[in-house]
């Protein structure tokens, strides 16, 4: 073997070891060898911040808007929740589940973890429509959570198995490890999305739909289906007055204002019977005394005894004009709220800013 020859095996073997110790730092960095991230680790270039955003991020920005935070026009559903009430579909024999099973048969399709699913899970429970609860699922009106996932079960209401589910018309994909087919929309029957309403921050954008009265849902889809006129106005769970003088039919830059029902007792006792939406008896109750300790209102003592129905006394100190501390209940505290509307959907894999009209 000439020289030649002995320095060209020199040098392979000179690069097969540098291989070598280059792998066995991404092994000990856990990189998986080959990846681009462990070549631009190892190269001595630097890095190109600018791309690094330009591309990750926008990958990340896409990721959480398609897949994460805002519905789809198609089922009114954000991806998790399609997930979960295909996973109850699937686990549907009549009987209550526990949550917890529901939550780890919804693992086999979402990517994140079980706390993110457990939520979603009660907010679609405590909506009253798609799922049948038991046990303690919480309450909107005290804002009180729910129990355990291990405490509590839940089956498919009959609306959802009648109006969400049919495999006929059902487009499936692959799920996130390729081992399932889940749903890419659901072959939903009933304008779901206006009757749930729906809310979520993505990246660049957000997306806030009310919620709509179910027999006016019915109603303007006759209308629609006749081709008469329709208007439509939110309707909430929670009660009180509404002002829709610029809700804009759900448009982005509409907003409707929402107030409580305060009624008198007598001359020295007020009553609060329905709350604002998005608001719990917790949060009014501590805006009545930030603004009594700013002098803005004068009380002696405020008593929540909310229990089905919201009720909340407000006791007011001696010499207090009951009229005017309604209305500086209203100014002052979260008795009256503004809530914006901004209806963004999903629709042939884009975000797309409509209105109540069109959805």
């Amino acid at each position: 073997m000439s020289s030649k020859d002995l320095d060209k095996d020199g040098i392979d073997n000179i690069d097969n070891e540098s291989e070598k110790d280059t792998e066995k730092e991404n092994i000990d960095r856990k990189i998986p060898t080959g990846s681009k991230f462990a070549q631009k680790i190892s190269d001595d270039a630097p890095l190109n911040l600018a791309k690094m955003y330009q591309d990750w991020f926008l990958d990340y920005a896409s990721y959480v808007i398609l897949e994460r935070a805002v519905p789809h026009r198609n089922d009114g559903l954000k991806p998790v929740q399609r997930r979960i009430l295909y996973s109850m579909r699937r686990m549907d024999d009549g009987r209550y589940n526990k949550v917890a099973n529901i939550i780890g048969n919804t693992m086999q399709f979402h990517p994140h973890g079980d706390a993110s699913i457990g939520d979603a899970l009660v907010q679609l429970g405590q909506k009253d429509l798609l799922i049948d609860c038991q046990g303690n699922w919480g309450n909107i009106l005290t804002g009180d959570g729910s129990a355990a996932p291990r405490y509590i079960e839940a089956r498919l209401s009959k609306f959802a198995l009648e109006v969400l589910f049919n495999n006929k018309t059902t487009e499936f994909k692959n799920s996130y490890d390729g081992r399932n087919q889940e749903p890419v929309t659901l072959p939903v029957k009933f304008p779901l999305l206006l009757a749930q309403g729906a809310e979520g921050i993505a990246v660049g954008l957000s997306s806030r739909i009310l919620p709509h009265n179910y027999n006016e849902l019915c109603d303007a889809a006759v209308a629609y289906l006749n081709n008469e006129e329709f208007q439509l106005y939110p309707d909430f769970l929670t009660g009180g007055y509404i002002d829709v003088e610029r809700y804009n039919d759900g448009e982005r830059g509409g907003a409707v204002k929402v107030r409580a029902n305060i009624t008198k007792l007598d001359n020295r006792t007020l009553l609060i019977k329905d709350i604002p939406f998005g608001k719990n008896t917790a949060s009014i109750v501590d805006s009545i005394l930030k603004a009594n300790d700013k002098g803005k209102i004068k009380i002696r003592k405020v008593d929540d005894i909310t229990a089905q129905n919201v009720e909340i006394q407000i006791q007011l100190a001696a010499g207090v004009s009951s009229d005017k501390t309604i209305d500086a209940l209203y100014a002052f505290t979260d008795c009256e709220i503004s809530i914006s509307s901004n209806c963004c959907v999903i629709e042939n894999d884009k975000p797309h800013f409509l209105n109540v009209s069109h959805l």
